[in-house]
């Protein structure tokens, strides 16, 4: 088949050559449109459900909102994991389905559920499904702040609200935009229950006429002179003002207004999250998008809209980015394409120094730019996008795509140079037909292991299949591209290009070839002989390699280096509001001293529409640096240090994105969350500070803290119900009292324009605002009467949670820490053994470790079991065309050289695994072997072909032929992966850095042991199965005779 598919390109080369052309203008506009990203897509199918629950402690939200919902979704098809938080008056349900699964069917299943749930919950209290929205969805961070504060922070909020939020959202792409800070306007009556009491009046009195007070009405349609007029009964008020003259009731023929018995005025409503810019009060928005979107054409889009919003802003009102998920994907992008580029250029001069010619060069290099343009098309097919991953796949292939094509251009250029010096010259058809076939095999074999040994890539799940698979998907086309290549273009274009050229009047090998090949005569003129030290030497460098993997460190992904830094200040829970704002302010202010800090963005408490159920004493800090001389940990230490000056607060450095697939590898922000499940809350507790103490003995962990789950204050109002029953009231009066008085209660909604705001009803501050005003707030009786709450109901402090966790409908706790200055795997380790040594848990409680070790685990065992098959697989190819196993085994033999060069490498460059590296020794199988077979094949090619018998010379024969091609194939593949190596740490080549060094590493070991080794293997053991190889070739039959097929392709030429 593929003799039939190169004698078809040589026939029709014009066709050929105009195809390939046509692919690289059409691949060049699907380049051009594809979407970009900073990584595949990551999101794992996951459904929010947020339950507002107003005035319910964390245990009331657990028993009434949380467990109803849990163990209703528990049941629904494909569902992995249920986690909840129970906040104060707030449960949030996260439901994580099976990667694969489509989001909106999950939606849809969660939507049914939910409608059975609902029907256990209290009254009032409706379950609301989140946005679908990204992992990396939230791309920018937007600072709103008044230069000179002219605007009041309220305004400020309310142009977020209602006009920079309402713009934004309205750009495709766009799935949430969540303002925090300022405050949110709202219309408050303000009562003042002793005015209430002495013109006889109730509560409910008020709320009843602030609620009439604003209501529309239709009269229906009236009919006059031929006309049609609709009727409105206008109510609602035009002046805020207006409600103050709103009649409550009547006292003795005389109407009681409002403002008689209330205040009204606007005010912020009350507050369970602030924001901060630099130090100063600001609102920041938190934009997000939806899935598959193009986080930089978004990011534009939003930019645009921004410019032209800033016009119609007040003069004194800035908006300015704090955070954008472009800039480190531009970066990132960037330097991988940097990457590409150079190891382009290092192709390019590796190929000229040895072929010393433009025409072979260039024919060489077509296979590079006709593989890019292959893979971007499958990716458009797949809709896959352009990220680090697809590009860092094709920035390891690029040394490799050439492989193909330099093995077919050097041999055919090598057989036309001898022909135009043979006294019987062929016709150049004819030898470029020949000397193509002659390496099809071996090029075929091949590419046929690369592809095998990326099998394991692709049974990865989880994080690292997502990131991964693409990069795979991205080589292996490339490969297979350039195979294509190898077999079409390039013989045709060696068609058109070396016959007539000048170069092939030159009977000799250029300069570095002609040096080369002394060297390696020489060379294997001392190995040769002596096969049995070589091969003793090569084991016992495979054994001194592998005896450093065990003093080897793990870890799940090599650390991304974003530019930015999300740092999460956390002060005791039942820390103010206003106090969590003085520490988070104090925070930034230390930051700013730091020298690499831009600017600092920070969101204390919890948004009004945020998915998570972070108290008032929870502040995220975004923070964006410069570029600096100094090394990232330096930075990251420097903050720490100035951090740990504010007494009682914990603090936890991590990055934006880092974090984001943390929390959705183990459900917190932080590398390793050890989690212990249990039914008491106070043991849970203790017992956690156990394991946290033990974990503070390990070595190398930071940011170690307890999930907060603690007691805080609380004022407990407990009924009396003899005491209601005096005077006639039940528990359902006095609560529904209660809420509106202290809490408030929305009565209506006051229109301004297009916008819309809350009408509030509730006691003045000085009814409500301490224990004694709360103990002394009047009760409404049936009878008219007014007495004391003190009377009714015993008001007292008490301690209860702040929050309550729940995973798999099990209460759970976490102690969280990341690691710093040692490998992961090590440290998690340790943490296990001294665990398992120091706690003692009591019957029915049990730990689970998680977080990105874990994943590091799984991977590696899946990748270890499937390597095995790989190479069977593999092992299998080769028999079915060599069929014997010790030709086979001979190729094989390469893989552990490679690794020699590449587990050394690892050691020396940190002497750390991770998921990367494995992918390298993956990669790296298949490059090994391909050099293998090309130098076996043409020994044996020699022996059919050209009449040579299994000599020493015809060994050293067949080693110096396919030197060049090895060395190139080597040289091209290695040097490419240059750039990356020396790009350490830079953003986007953080994960393609132990891939590269892994790859290079062991090309450098398998090369130049590949040319002392296999020949002497070979002479030393190929001897029979050779001869056999022979006999079975002889006595076998092929499908298109040799003769045939160079007749056909003749006779289509001349036709």
């Amino acid at each position: 088949m593929f003799d039939r598919i190169i004698a078809f390109s040589l026939r029709n080369r014009l066709f050929v050559v105009a195809a390939a052309l046509l692919l690289v203008v059409y691949g060049t506009g699907v380049i051009l449109q594809l979407p970009v990203d900073v990584f595949p897509d990551l999101n794992r199918p996951t459904v929010t459900i947020l339950t507002e629950a107003p005035g319910l402690a964390p245990q009331e939200v657990e028993t009434l909102v949380s467990l109803p919902v849990e163990t209703t979704l528990n049941g629904a098809p494909g569902v992995e994991r249920v986690r909840s938080t129970s906040g104060i008056g707030l449960s949030v349900v996260y439901v994580e389905f099976a990667w694969g699964t489509d989001i909106y069917r999950d939606r849809q299943l969660v939507s049914e559920k939910l409608q059975l749930a609902t029907e256990r919950l209290p009254d009032g209290v409706l379950p609301i499904m989140g946005p679908v929205s990204s992992i990396m969805g939230e791309i920018m961070l937007l600072g709103m702040e008044s230069t000179s504060g002219q605007t009041s922070p309220m305004e400020m909020r309310t142009l977020a609200d209602w006009v920079i939020r309402q713009r934004l959202l309205t750009i495709p792409g766009v799935s949430q935009v969540i303002p925090i800070g300022g405050g949110v306007k709202q219309y408050q009556v303000l009562v003042n229950p002793q005015r209430l009491a002495s013109l006889g009046l109730a509560l409910k009195d008020v709320e009843h006429a602030v609620g009439a007070s604003n209501e529309n009405s239709t009269g229906g349609y009236l009919e006059a002179q031929s006309q049609e007029y609709l009727i409105r009964n206008i109510g609602r008020l035009q002046d805020p003002a207006e409600l103050t003259n709103t009649v409550v009731a009547t006292r003795n023929g005389v109407p009681v207004l409002l403002k008689e018995v209330a205040t009204v005025g606007v005010g912020p409503r009350i507050k369970r999250g602030d924001g901060g810019v630099d130090g100063k009060p600001a609102v920041i928005l938190s934009i997000q998008k939806q899935p598959g979107t193009s986080t930089i054409e978004l990011t534009h889009k939003v930019e645009s809209a921004l410019k032209e919003l800033r016009t119609s802003l007040p003069e004194d009102v800035r908006l300015r980015p704090l955070f954008q998920q472009s800039n480190f994907i531009e970066a990132a992008i960037g330097n991988v394409e940097e990457a590409l580029r150079d190891g382009a250029i290092l192709v390019l001069i590796v190929l000229f120094l040895f072929l010393l010619n433009f025409r072979t060069t260039a024919i060489t290099l077509t296979a590079i730019p006709l593989s890019f343009v292959t893979a971007a098309v499958v990716f458009k097919l797949f809709d896959f996008s352009i990220n680090t991953m697809t590009l860092g796949g094709l920035a390891i292939a690029i040394g490799e795509l050439v492989d193909d094509a330099i093995v077919n251009v050097e041999n055919v250029f090598r057989r036309l140079r001898e022909n135009r010096h043979s006294p019987n010259p062929r016709p150049p058809l004819e030898v470029v037909y020949r000397a193509s076939s002659e390496v099809r095999n071996s090029i075929v074999y091949a590419t046929i292991l690369v592809v095998l040994v990326f099998i394991p890539l692709f049974a990865l799940s989880g994080i690292e299949g997502r990131l991964f698979a693409p990069l795979g998907i991205a080589y292996i086309v490339s490969i297979l591209a350039s195979f294509v290549v190898s077999l079409t273009v390039s013989p045709a274009l060696c068609l058109y290009l070396l016959p007539k050229a000048k170069i092939m009047q030159e009977p000799k090998d250029s300069f570095v070839v002609r040096h080369l090949k002394n060297w390696d005569r020489k060379l294997l003129a001392r190995t040769l002989p002596h096969p049995g030290i070589v091969i003793g030497g090569a084991l016992a460098l495979v054994i001194g390699a592998g005896s450093l993997v065990p003093l080897m460190g793990r870890e799940f992904l090599p650390p991304f280096n974003e530019g930015t830094a999300t740092i999460n200040v956390l002060a005791t829970p039942g820390t103010s509001l206003a106090e969590s704002n003085q520490l988070g302010t104090l925070a930034e202010q230390l930051l700013l001293t730091v020298p690499e800090v831009i600017s600092t963005g920070r969101r204390t408490g919890r948004a009004e529409l945020d998915e998570h159920a972070e108290g008032v004493h929870y502040s995220e800090i975004d923070v964006d640096f410069k570029e600096s001389k100094r090394p990232r940990e330096a930075i990251l230490d420097d903050i720490r240090t100035r951090l740990a000056q504010i007494p009682g607060v914990v603090v936890n450095i991590g990055q934006p994105i880092s974090h984001r697939l943390d929390h959705l590898l183990s459900g917190v922000r932080a590398q390793i969350a050890v989690k212990l499940f249990g039914n008491d809350l106070d043991l849970l507790r203790a017992k956690a500070a156990e394991i946290q103490a033990a974990m503070a003995e390990v070595p190398g962990v930071v940011d170690l803290q307890t999930e907060k789950q603690v007691l805080v204050p609380q004022i407990r109002i407990q009924a009396d119900r003899q005491a209601l029953a005096r005077y006639g009231l039940n528990v359902g009066d006095l609560t529904e009292f209660l809420e509106t008085a202290l809490n408030g209660r929305v009565v209506s909604e006051v229109l301004e324009g297009q916008r819309t705001f809350d009408l509030l009803v509730r006691f003045d501050e000085e009814s409500r605002g301490s224990l004694g005003a709360i103990r002394n707030a009047l009760i409404d009786t049936p009878s008219g009467a007014k007495v004391p709450l003190s009377v009714v109901a015993r008001v007292e402090e008490s301690l209860g949670p702040n929050i309550i966790q729940h995973e798999n409908v099990q209460r759970r706790i976490v102690v969280l820490c990341n690691v710093s200055g040692r490998d992961l795997g090590r440290a998690v380790q340790e943490i296990q053994t001294r665990v398992a040594g120091q706690v003692e848990l009591p019957t029915g409680y049990f730990i689970t470790y998680s977080g990105q070790f874990e994943s590091q685990q799984s991977a590696t065992r899946l990748i270890g079991i499937l390597s095995l098959f790989s190479l069977a697989a593999m092992f299998l190819v080769l028999y079915a065309h060599f069929r014997s196993v010790p030709i086979t085994l001979q190729i094989l033999l390469n893989i552990p050289l490679a690794l020699i060069g590449s587990v050394v490498a690892i050691f020396l460059t940190g002497g750390t695994f991770s998921v990367a590296s494995l992918v390298g020794f993956i990669t790296l199988t298949g490059i090994a072997s391909r050099n293998t077979i090309m130098m076996i094949s043409h020994y044996l090619h020699l022996m059919k072909e050209e009449g040579e018998s299994f000599t020493m010379q015809m060994v050293v024969r067949g080693s110096l032929e396919r030197l060049v091609p090895v060395l190139m194939t080597a040289l091209t593949a290695g040097l490419a992966l240059i750039p990356l190596i020396l790009a350490k740490g830079e953003p986007g080549k953080e994960i393609l850095y132990p891939v590269a060094t892994v790859i290079l590493g062991g090309l450098i070991s398998s090369t130049l042991l590949d040319t002392i080794v296999t020949p002497a293997v070979f002479y030393r053991f190929g001897r029979k199965s050779a001869e056999r190889y022979l006999a079975q070739e002889a006595g076998g039959e092929t499908l298109i005779p040799q003769g045939a097929a160079v007749s056909t392709l003749n006779q289509g030429d001349a036709s």
